[in-house]
């Protein structure tokens, strides 16, 4: 254990950086929609509801999140329920496949889906019907459907850990009572599933309420995340963007504790995880054909945005139009948009930006760790729900707030004062300060779950031996804990690296200068070029997608069903 000493020191160095990184931009960002020319005031935030088009946002992102997460539930329950319940034909490589759509940020789905479901598409000429768009003239079924089928591994994962914690005792006992399947699902499963559920569908829905790039791409505006991008150019003019993002944050805030109150304000506690081992049943031949139809289904269907996307990068321009397929396949996309002055900037950016978060990340994450893992101090608790913030709340509103935090230090005089540091503290001129916070701040939750995640599997009687030999903490930490858990932390910044590479809201906001476009900016820009800018687009993305399956095998590999866990909330 730390000494006393230590643990209050490192506790307080890392209560201040985590003060600064989190609470900081998120009080700038209230109080700019509070805080009105010197004193409190609820005008601009009124101003808001009374905006119709304000109001008319809200109300379409809430509804975008709250179809993607029921359909998201409806996804991920009936696979979770069946994967836990039975052994089926290649139940490995479905559970395997079920989790894939994570690979792909939604917004770079959209492209081989407007393709595949556009008037013109792949999906019409199949049917040979007319030019129907399948995706609507609004393009709200579009978001909700990309956004699902990418979000719904996250609850996936959370009610299949849930499962996992019942014990099946009380489902026998009920069944022995007499009760049937439906009655012991709903009296006895359900409720028990509530946490894990609550959980994954409270992180699907924040995600998909402000979900920035799939609305953009699929040009559906009336929503509260693209108001509150079109209103970047208003920020250093007019309370009222930071009314929009206050209420946003709010509304989040709302929702959740409404949620929390109507699915999580029962406890329907066991006196055990397990006190006997669950069996699943064997389901052969036929019937486990039928049990293996789900995932099939499910994965397929997840996999047409990836699949559209490999088509449309492989397609020579003008040659996927009316068509099933590509007329005509080239690899000339890849070559011209690795070739592409922005796409080479955009992957340098996205590799040294990602590189600087995972080294802040690394820092911060074990010394959150050290003190939570391994200290007695009684409000270590405080750290470990600072570090899970950016879990809760919406990278659209921390990115806002790192551009109301930015533009408060540049007009400061002492920073006026000297160019270079005006430079770098203003993301107008260089965000590169502001991105790496960002992403670090973003993914600072996985880093800190596969610390904790180390330290809770190694003996902590190891560190009592160097400390009596005396060994100071700090050798402590270099020669004996950080290589026990060394291969924790290599899984965490696998992780923190990969998905650091493809920030989408953070990127597409704090980046305003094509030289400092990081890789999804630069898609989602090479996506507006007239004539080739979606293949590009199209290229890039899979190389990014490619990156990021290699990544995230590497961390399963390293740490088998704990990498699940980094997901939850």
């Amino acid at each position: 254990m730390l000494p006393r000493k230590t643990a209050w020191i490192l506790f307080t160095a890392m209560a201040l950086v985590l003060g600064a990184l989190l609470v900081w931009p998120l009080v700038s960002v209230i109080g700019g929609g509070f805080w009105v020319d010197g004193h409190l005031s609820l005008h601009y935030v009124k101003g808001v509801f009374r905006n119709a088009v304000y109001g008319e946002g809200l109300l379409n992102s809430f509804k975008i999140a709250a179809g993607s997460t029921a359909l998201a539930c409806l996804l991920s329950i009936p696979l979770a329920w069946l994967s836990h319940a039975y052994t089926f034909p290649g139940q490995k490589l479905f559970s395997s496949l079920v989790l894939v759509p994570m690979v792909l940020p939604p917004f770079v789905g959209a492209i081989g889906v407007m393709q595949m479901f556009g008037p013109y598409g792949a999906v019409n000429a199949l049917l040979r019907c007319g030019p129907v768009d399948w995706l609507g003239q609004s393009g709200y079924w579009g978001v909700v459907v990309l956004q699902a089928l990418c979000f719904y591994p996250i609850l996936y994962l959370n009610v299949a850990a849930a499962l996992a914690n019942i014990d099946p005792a009380l489902d026998e006992a009920a069944q022995n009572l007499g009760a049937g399947g439906w009655t012991r699902f709903r009296r006895i499963t359900l409720p028990l599933l509530a946490p894990g559920l609550f959980a994954g569908g409270t992180l699907v829905f924040i995600a998909c309420f402000t979900e920035l790039g799939t609305p953009l791409i699929l040009n559906y505006t009336r929503c509260a995340a693209v108001q509150i991008y079109d209103e970047l150019k208003e920020i250093s003019g007019s309370p009222f963007p930071y009314a929009l993002v206050t209420v946003v944050l709010g509304a989040n805030v709302l929702l959740y504790a409404l949620g929390k109150r109507l699915f999580g304000g029962r406890a329907y506690a066991m006196q055990s995880k397990a006190t006997t081992r669950h069996t699943p049943k064997q389901a052969a031949g036929l019937k486990g054909l039928f049990v293996a139809l789900p995932f099939a289904l499910v994965v397929f269907f997840a996999l047409l945005p990836h699949i559209g996307v490999v088509l449309t990068s492989f397609s020579q321009p003008g040659s996927w139009y009316q068509t099933v397929l590509p007329r005509v396949f080239t690899g000339a996309n890849y070559a011209e948009a690795l070739g592409h002055g922005m796409t080479i900037n955009g992957i340098r950016n996205s590799l040294v930006f990602s590189a600087l978060a995972v080294a802040a990340n690394v820092l911060i994450g074990i010394g959150v760790a050290w003190v939570v893992v391994r200290s007695r101090l009684r409000f270590r608790g405080i750290l470990d729900g600072l570090s899970m913030i950016p879990l809760a709340v919406p990278g659209l509103v921390m990115a806002f707030g790192f551009i109301s935090v930015s533009a408060w230090l540049a007009g400061l005089p002492a920073v006026k004062a000297h160019p270079a540091l005006a430079s770098l503290v203003d993301v107008r001129v260089n965000p590169t300060l502001f991105l790496v916070i960002a992403y670090a701040v973003r993914r600072l939750p996985y880093m800190v779950r596969a610390a904790c995640a180390g330290l809770e599997q190694t003996s902590v009687s190891l560190e009592e031996a160097a400390a009596n030999l005396g060994a100071p903490p700090s050798v402590t930490l270099r020669r004996v804990t950080l290589p026990l858990i060394a291969a924790n932390l290599v899984a965490g910044t696998l992780l923190v690296f990969a998905f650091s590479m493809l920030e989408v809201s953070d990127s597409l906001m704090l980046a305003q200068k094509m030289q400092y476009y990081p890789i999804t900016k630069t898609i989602f820009e090479l996506f507006q070029l007239v004539g080739t800018g979606r293949f590009l687009a199209a290229s890039l993305g899979v190389w990014a997608m490619a990156f990021l399956i290699v990544t995230l095998a590497g961390s399963s590999a390293l740490l088998g069903k704990k990498l699940g866990a980094l997901f939850r909330a």
